[in-house]
């Protein structure tokens, strides 16, 4: 008999197999469902545990993995969450503010703080923007410069955002 850690390592598979299929998840209790058709005995607070675990997120109502959870040898996670990003704009003393879609804030902010930008002091992420601290206003223009040459690269126009800080 498969001890309780084998049985979660299987169902925690099981769960990363189902996110990158093609049926979207949209709610905890479908991928419960899901779970049990592959015979696997799940609660919605099993669920909810492994899908932190894993990294999953919910974004625009649906589950799933940041690609850099699955393949560390691909670009930097900040770089794979770009379409994420709407908008980066100042926001004070030593602070920029990107604005993401919608349920995205969380996971463009948990790519930044993975990609360990150096003049970068922390991130806050809400549900649809991220708050990003740096030490002073050289790091902060530097930070903003950065941020805007990588949505400028990733639409081929202007970012938004009005002027640097």
């Amino acid at each position: 008999m498969p001890s309780d850690r084998e049985t979660r390592d299987r169902r925690r598979q099981a769960i990363r197999e189902i996110l990158l299929g093609e049926q979207p998840i949209h709610q905890q209790w479908d991928l419960v469902d899901r779970l049990r058709e592959k015979g696997f005995s799940a609660t919605q607070s099993n669920v909810s545990r492994d899908l932190s675990a894993l990294g999953a997120v919910r974004i625009e109502g649906r589950y799933t993995l940041p690609s850099w959870t699955e393949d560390e040898e691909e670009e930097s996670p900040f770089r794979q969450v770009l379409d994420l990003v709407l908008a980066v704009k100042p926001a004070g003393p030593y602070q920029l503010l990107l604005v993401t879609k919608e349920g995205a804030g969380n996971v463009v902010g948990r790519a930044l703080d993975d990609d360990d930008w150096e003049d970068v002091v922390g991130t806050l992420a809400g549900y649809s923007s991220v708050l990003i601290l740096t030490e002073n206003a050289f790091f902060q223009k530097l930070v903003y410069e950065r941020l805007k040459w990588y949505t400028q690269e990733e639409d081929g126009g202007e970012p938004e955002g009005g002027e640097a800080p």
